[in-house]
Order: structure tokens, then C-alpha cells, then sequence
């Protein structure tokens, strides 16, 4: 079985991000809130995790990355 595809939408705990990354866990949230590391998907409570596809985009020009700007809503919903 082939684990190509499905490998991109693993989602990586944080010490595994840190072993793959060699960033320590500060530098991490550091990057994460400068725009400069792929942020964390939120899996409930506290829990977070990061897409192993946003990790390897990362890992491929770590003085390069920028995150995508998330959308933000702006509250008008659907509402008439």
C-alpha cells in the first residue's frame, strides 16, 4: 500500500515536528506567530498538530516560508 498521498494530510504532534525541524518548541511558537512556520491545526481542547504537507513546504525553504494568511471572518455570516 502506498503512503504518498495520504502521507501529505498526516497530521504531526509536536515532537515530532521539533525532531523533524530541529526548532525547539519556543522557536516554534515564535515562528508560528511571525508568519514564519506553517501554524498548528487545533485537534480539540488543547491539543494541536501540524499537516506533514505544511511541515515538508516548510522544510524545503526554511528562510524563505511565509504561512498563508488564514481567512478571516468577518462576521456577517449568511444572515439577511
Amino acid at each position: 500500500m502506498s503512503t504518498g498521498h495520504s502521507d501529505a494530510h498526516r497530521i504531526l504532534r509536536r515532537r515530532q515536528v521539533e525532531e523533524r525541524t530541529g526548532l525547539s518548541r519556543s522557536t516554534i511558537y515564535r515562528r508560528m506567530q511571525a508568519g514564519t512556520f506553517p501554524l498548528a491545526v487545533p485537534l480539540g481542547g488543547r491539543l494541536v498538530g501540524w499537516r506533514v504537507a505544511d511541515i515538508e513546504q516548510f522544510l524545503e525553504s526554511p528562510a524563505r516560508y511565509r504561512a498563508p494568511v488564514p481567512a478571516r471572518d468577518n462576521g456577517e455570516g449568511d444572515a439577511p
